[in-house]
């Protein structure tokens, strides 16, 4: 674990009142507890949750493909072969 420098912490304050926006200390302890960690994890935990939903899981690509690349993956791939893939996840009706 790196060492603790005032570089790489912050300061947490909890809520007065539980809110969209923040929790108490009680509520920390609380998750905290039913989570098996110490209240510095379950902050993470929670960080971590809301990291995975709301940013970006892999590097932004160059944008769509050139005419160049079209062409060449099109070199690459047998043309005029036309299969079908059936799908096993559903069942047909049958009359």
């Amino acid at each position: 674990m790196p060492a603790r420098t005032p570089a790489n912490q912050i300061a947490f304050r909890y809520r007065s009142t539980d809110s969209a926006t923040g929790v108490t200390r009680e509520t920390a302890k609380k998750l905290a507890e039913r989570l098996g960690v110490d209240e510095t994890q379950a902050i993470h935990h929670a960080l971590h949750e809301l990291a995975v939903k709301l940013l970006p899981q892999y590097e932004a690509d160059d944008g769509p493909l050139t005419a160049t690349q079209v062409r060449q993956i099109r070199k690459r791939i047998p043309q005029g072969n036309r299969h079908s893939v059936r799908s096993s996840l559903f069942e047909k009706e049958t009359a």
